[in-house]
């Protein structure tokens, strides 16, 4: 055959080729693209969502967070449960135990939780430990079955039901430990000493009861008690109500006691900084591009008096904010021991099925600049060990220690006052005599 038949078949059969591809391309192209089903959109939306406001953009390039969407996109998602899991394991190389999926019974009860209503559970306030991830214990609530068995804050929660915490994560293993009142469930716990204990704990309604308050009196002093369990919704306005009756009862002075307290709502913690602090910072907060913005207290503050702060290794997140702006703007001395350590704020989201996605979206540095995350703050004074099991009782021997120290700053305080007011006397009688003496001249 001659060369340029051959040239000339050659050239037919590429642009036959290019055709062929051309037209598999259009036909391919002019078909109707697959919908998503819900579960994928779900996948997608929570993508979304941590996409746009998660703190650290730059672990997405280190863990390939959009293939991640593309590997979650591609596996079968046909119910509710499955994209759940799809979504928990797109969210785990972030690292972020306090980022996370709430599938909507876990999301309505978190929301419950911060409007302060009873809850029914073991009473078991949880978190996750930064270094290892291990689930751990924040701090038993009061008058719950977990306070009743005397599991300590710090302890490591090792199994629920023979199932790992590890396993489970954070918001699944706090689903597990809730539950119908009378229903029991079987923990394995290992106490801050190392010992290993498994413990079996009935399930029955806790109330929550944030706010509580009572008045101090001795030989000495009358002195105004407060303790804070959680910054729920309406914490603020029985705050504002404690302290005022209080006031009525001419106190002295505050314990303020934010033992066990695992935190909440960041801006209920804000406002409750607002009744003690005037025209100061309360907290700086650094979001995604590193801008650090000062929240300062407003100009009138509720209660002005001298004050102390019990505070433990139960004291988290929005009350270690507050418990950091008093200690920052020397407007009370911390005593106890040094707190849990939690520097990262959280955001909730509504998602289309009625489940939730908590995203972390900031972090937190007290007024003078400090991270606490993962070091916690360490107290003013601290007190001696072991920790009292029940915080607020007769038989407190911290509250003892802390009155102790409020009846020793009033009396510094008193003295201090006395001092200034001889100080004034002294000075006004000599003014006079001089006048009367100029008036004889």
């Amino acid at each position: 055959m001659p060369e340029s038949v051959k040239s000339r078949t050659k050239v037919t059969k590429c642009i036959t080729f290019a055709f062929a591809a051309f037209l598999f391309c259009f036909l391919s192209l002019s078909q109707p693209v697959l919908a998503l089903n819900d579960g994928q959109q779900l996948v997608l939306e929570s993508w979304g969502l941590v996409n746009e406001g998660y703190l650290d953009p730059n672990k997405f390039e280190k863990i390939q967070w959009k293939k991640l969407r593309q590997k979650a996109l591609q596996k079968e998602i046909n119910t509710s449960e499955d994209s759940y899991k799809v979504i928990a394991e797109m969210l785990k190389p972030l690292q972020d135990p306090y980022t996370r999926i709430l599938r909507p019974k876990d999301y309505e009860a978190m929301k419950s939780s911060n409007i302060g209503s009873e809850i029914n559970g073991v009473g078991l306030q949880l978190g996750a430990r930064n270094e290892d991830g291990e689930i751990v214990v924040i701090a038993p609530l009061d008058g719950s079955p977990a306070e009743d068995a005397e599991i300590k804050s710090g302890s490591v929660l090792l199994k629920v039901d023979g199932k790992s915490p590890m396993d489970l994560g954070l918001e699944a293993t706090a689903s597990r430990l809730r539950g119908e009142a009378g229903s029991q469930v079987i923990v394995e716990i290992q106490s801050p000493g190392g010992d290993i204990e498994e413990k079996v704990l009935e399930r029955r309604s806790v109330d929550l009861r944030p706010v509580r308050t009572r008045r101090l009196r001795n030989e000495s002093h009358t002195i105004g008690y407060l303790r804070i369990t959680q910054f729920s919704e309406g914490v603020p306005e029985q705050v504002k109500e404690a302290l005022e009756e209080l006031i009525e009862k001419d106190v002295e002075g505050l314990i303020l006691d934010l033992r066990n307290n695992s935190g909440g709502l960041v801006s209920s913690g804000l406002a409750v900084a607002d009744s003690f602090l005037s025209n100061t910072p309360i907290v700086e907060t650094r979001n995604r591009d590193g801008i650090s913005d000062a929240i300062p207290a407003n100009a009138e503050s509720l209660y002005e008096g001298p004050m102390v702060t019990l505070v433990n290794s139960g004291t988290a997140s929005a009350s270690e904010i507050l418990a950091g702006s008093l200690q920052d703007n020397e407007r009370s001395e911390l005593v106890g021991a040094r707190t849990f350590g939690k520097g990262l704020i959280q955001s909730l989201s509504n998602l289309s099925d009625g489940s939730g996605l908590a995203i972390t979206v900031a972090s937190y540095l007290t007024p003078s600049g400090r991270d606490i995350q993962n070091l916690g703050i360490e107290p003013d004074k601290i007190l001696d060990m072991p920790e009292p099991l029940n915080p607020g009782s007769s038989e407190d021997r911290w509250l003892q220690d802390a009155e102790l120290f409020m009846g020793a700053i009033i009396d510094r305080k008193n003295i201090e006052e006395s001092t200034i007011s001889e100080t004034i006397v002294d000075t006004s009688d000599g003014l006079d005599m001089t006048e009367e003496i100029e008036e004889d001249q």
